[in-house]
């Protein structure tokens, strides 16, 4: 009475079938709300519930997202750890390339990422640049730290890493194709790789990304039986390469890299 209102009328909110809220509305009008209006304003009444009701489920659904979220970074940082500790025993076996897989993966992350490959993929690349040879767990550690040149039969034992690491990780349910990149980092477009001898997109393409990454750091770093090369023959054999033994998309990403963006391997 005192603000002049001559009529009202009170609609019930509903949700999950319970009254959570009134809907007020008010007219200076004597009898404004005619029958026909009364039914338009049930029928509002209703909408404006469905709408609360959804935003409830909207606001359900984002936490959800949110808790899915924070348990995937959780699952991450499982999945990376596990991968650290089982690098870090590949490495124990092998002191002289210490942080070998360590640094393939940067690199091969910095090529994913510069080509444009999904989160998802450059993850994967990641995992399987750490992980590429834990196969080399099977080749006895006099011949890994051996500092003159192996026997072909020595050879053919290091060769057989990268099919013992696919029958390691085969195992493992890995939301990437881990396994079968680990099983392919020595493949060659061409075919001259092992130990399948596959050719152009037989290979997946993480695996040509590893494959690249691998030759880069393992030319530029020391190993038992040579010295460092250097970061620059490195980049010549992998342009030597370039459309025969290795993806030149790969190879052209990574000369960028390197030559134009100021990207270095990484200690």
């Amino acid at each position: 009475m005192r603000f002049g209102w001559r009529s009202s009328a009170a609609l019930p909110l509903f949700r999950d079938g319970k009254v959570v809220g009134v809907l007020n509305l008010y007219s200076d009008v004597p009898n404004a709300f005619s029958e026909q209006v009364r039914e338009l304003l049930i029928t509002t009444s209703r909408d404006v519930s469905y709408a609360m009701k959804m935003f409830s489920i909207e606001a359900l659904k984002v936490k959800a997202l949110t808790d899915l979220q924070d348990s995937l970074k959780r699952l991450n940082r499982g999945w990376f750890q596990t991968v650290a500790m089982t690098t870090a025993i590949t490495e124990a076996r092998d002191p002289y390339t210490a942080g070998h897989e360590r640094r393939v993966a940067e690199i091969s992350v910095a090529i994913a990422t510069e080509m444009g490959l999904d989160a998802a993929q450059i993850e994967g690349v990641r995992v399987a640049g750490y992980l590429h040879d834990i196969g080399k767990i099977g080749v006895p550690a006099e011949i890994l730290a051996r500092p003159g040149k192996l026997s072909s039969l020595e050879f053919d034992l290091v060769k057989a890493h990268a099919e013992k690491g696919y029958e390691i990780l085969k195992e493992v349910d890995f939301p990437w194709p881990v396994a079968d990149v680990a099983y392919q980092h020595h493949e060659r477009l061409d075919g001259s790789g092992y130990p399948r001898g596959l050719k152009g997109n037989e290979i997946l393409l993480e695996a040509r990304i590893l494959a690249v990454a691998d030759v880069v750091e393992s030319m530029a770093s020391h190993r038992p039986y040579r010295a460092k090369l250097g970061i620059e023959k490195a980049l010549a054999e992998i342009e030597r390469g370039r459309g025969t033994a290795y993806d030149p998309a790969v190879v052209d990403t990574c000369l960028v890299l390197f030559r134009e963006k100021g990207f270095w391997i990484p200690v």
